[in-house]
């Protein structure tokens, strides 16, 4: 998938979010496109979404989580 249709498809299930659970929907796209987006900034990946540079930060926390995540035996083809 490019990073175009992965940045739409976040876009999509943020705009669908319930008001009180925009972040952590953010928080659960983040998972689970982390690989397909293993290659970007957390700069880049804030711009693309039209983020606050400050959820850079959250970025890369999930991106740190998702490792540790697998290797407990999640599967991110599920989310």
């Amino acid at each position: 998938m490019s990073n175009k249709a992965i940045f739409e498809q976040i876009k999509l299930a943020l705009s669908n979010a319930p008001r009180n659970q925009y972040t952590a929907e953010l928080h659960l796209q983040m998972i689970k496109f982390a690989d397909e987006l293993k290659h970007i900034t957390a700069k880049e990946f804030c711009e693309e979404m039209g983020l606050k540079q400050s959820l850079g930060t959250e970025f890369s926390k999930m991106r740190n989580l998702t490792t540790r995540l697998k290797a407990a035996g999640l599967n991110t083809k599920q989310i």
